[in-house]
């Protein structure tokens, strides 16, 4: 295949790999605290045998955009959102993990879990106890669990030196990959609050059909260049015969 063959090629991987971010990113518009994503691109520049340079175009990562999610009143007390920096650690079988996800519930043991069943953890790393005979819960801006009786622990809100090397996991989770979680100082607890998701589905479909149109107009290129060097190999092969 010819150098123009491969640039088209590498242009359609790209755009196949984008409309799949923006297909998950609009499949997540209403999933809670949902992180839109963005395809980051790359040059890779070749030499030709002439000298020449030809620049192939490559999908290098995918970047999560970490502007929050409107907030909902849910007048829910168990529903929460912080407000700035900031995820709540759970745990899944002895393993922290971590969502910005706050539609929180109890389980049959009392314990303060998420919607998919995982312990919501303290800042001493254990799970809140919240018993049903304890009355009315209120969460303080700084993430302290009371009831009438008194505290019950506080929840454990951590933040990350780079956000984006945290490692997404199903049900809005995310796993530290190996970086330390620090204790998270700039952010507000919401309660009776969920974040919403970040993706604007107008801007997404917007996005969906550029690239849609431009997936197809490099596949139209590759056509036509496949149907040049038909042409060419036809022509040169009753060249040849005579």
């Amino acid at each position: 295949m010819e150098l123009s063959g491969h640039i088209s090629l590498s242009r359609q991987l790209v755009l196949k790999r984008e409309l799949e971010v923006i297909a998950n990113n609009l499949a997540n518009m209403n999933t809670n605290a949902f992180r839109g994503e963005r395809l980051a691109f790359a040059k890779y520049v070749k030499e030709t045998g002439n000298g020449d340079q030809i620049t192939f175009v490559q999908g290098v990562a995918t970047v999560r955009d970490l502007t929050e999610g409107q907030k909902v009143n849910t007048h829910n007390d168990l529903d929460v959102a912080i407000a700035g920096e900031g995820y709540f650690e759970v745990e899944s079988e002895g393993v922290p993990l971590y969502t910005r996800d706050g539609a929180f519930r109890l389980n049959q043991d009392s314990e303060l879990i998420t919607r998919h069943g995982y312990r919501v953890l303290d800042t001493g790393g254990a799970p809140i106890r919240i018993p049903s005979t304890e009355g009315a819960v209120s969460i303080n801006s700084d993430g302290t669990v009371s009831t009438v009786d008194g505290p019950l622990g506080k929840l454990r809100v951590v933040r990350f030196e780079n956000e984006q090397a945290l490692a997404k996991l199903p049900g809005g989770l995310y796993d530290a990959d190996g970086m330390k979680a620090e204790e998270a100082e700039d952010y507000v607890i919401q309660q009776g609050v969920i974040e919403t998701s970040n993706v604007v589905g107008i801007a997404e479909m917007a996005r969906m059909i550029d690239a849609t149109k431009n997936y197809r107009s490099a596949h139209t290129m590759a056509k036509e260049e496949n149907e040049r060097q038909k042409k060419a190999i036809q022509v040169l092969g009753s060249r040849m015969m005579f």
